[in-house]
């Protein structure tokens, strides 16, 4: 998902910063907020307006041309930056409705834990993913126990809070194997903040605010070591045009459920979002880290293999 930050300051914002500043917005009673109200809204809504695995994030736009290919060309990456192998456990910290733990069980033979703050989220998942080896959870990650070859965060990190930073960083070390690998994808900001846009917290992601690459490095730090980096946030303003055409076109048959205030304020949010990564106000990363350094180095990757189901494929 995205975010809009446009800094503009206001008697009601400096409250909202003061509060941000005294108080934990993103303490462990308050997890589920943002299930309840952005992503419980009503499958209809995203099965409308996503791609059909239902990914509620930046596609990757390098080779591919509709919205469909630019999801699976993520998730390709994903995988293949985590050297993902069969049989290895995985862990999907804010897996949405189950599409990227379905994509890398079928298509990469790895066992999966799925957790989401999002009752909607975790019933679909469930449904979508039976008869794989996946397992789907209503969780905080505070709350996640065990061991995993690898973990992902796609899209969630921007949920944890600046105060969580840190430990949400321990805690995925602590899950995480020796020789694992952790991959961390999230909008982030330009500067560092401790709240979002007002009108974001308010009526679309409450509890939410974006990290900046100081944040995120001093989050990290003494924990893990930074293998790589990437940056493709032109990518989400692609995404977020399709999403906003999808909705559009398809209002039909979801103005009565919805009714027309919605549509406006969905409108403002996708085409908003879309104009701040146009903008470069905000940005798109995916870090790789691992916890002692990758023996011999890391090798960054970017593109998609010339053939996807070709595990021996060369890259483009």
């Amino acid at each position: 998902h995205a975010k809009l930050d446009t800094g503009v300051k206001s008697p009601a914002g400096c409250l909202d910063a003061v509060r941000a500043k005294l108080l934990n917005l993103q303490k462990p009673s308050r997890a589920f907020e943002v299930g309840r109200h952005h992503y419980d809204i009503g499958n209809n809504l995203y099965q409308c307006m996503l791609d059909k695995r239902m990914i509620y994030s930046c596609g990757y736009w390098e080779t591919a041309t509709t919205l469909n290919e630019a999801q699976e060309a993520k998730l390709d990456l994903v995988c293949r930056k985590l050297d993902l192998q069969p049989g290895m456990r995985l862990l999907d910290i804010g897996c949405g409705w189950g599409g990227t733990a379905e994509f890398a069980a079928e298509r990469y033979q790895v066992q999966v834990v799925g957790i989401t703050v999002s009752e909607q989220q975790a019933k679909y998942g469930k449904e979508s993913c039976r008869g794989l080896p996946v397992d789907i959870r209503l969780q905080d990650y505070r709350d996640i126990e065990g061991t995993f070859d690898r973990i992902l965060s796609i899209g969630m990190f921007e949920h944890v809070g600046y105060k969580n930073y840190r430990t949400f960083v321990h805690k995925v070390r602590s899950l995480l194997k020796n020789d694992g690998l952790f991959l961390l994808q999230t909008i982030g900001a330009n500067r560092s903040a401790i709240k979002t846009d007002p009108w974001i917290e308010r009526y679309i992601f409450p509890n939410s605010m974006l990290p900046s690459p100081k944040q995120i490095c001093s989050a990290i730090e003494g924990i893990f070591v930074l293998e790589d980096w990437h940056s493709f946030g032109s990518d989400y303003d692609k995404t977020l045009m399709h999403w906003f055409r999808n909705f559009h076109e398809g209002w039909d048959s979801l103005k009565d459920d919805y009714g027309d205030r919605f549509y406006r304020m969905w409108t403002y949010y996708l085409l908003s979002c879309a104009g701040s990564f146009r903008a470069r106000s905000n940005q798109l990363w995916q870090l790789v880290l691992s916890p002692i350094g990758v023996r011999g180095g890391y090798k960054a990757l970017r593109y998609r293999e010339t053939n996807p189901f070709n595990r021996q494929g060369k890259t483009i």
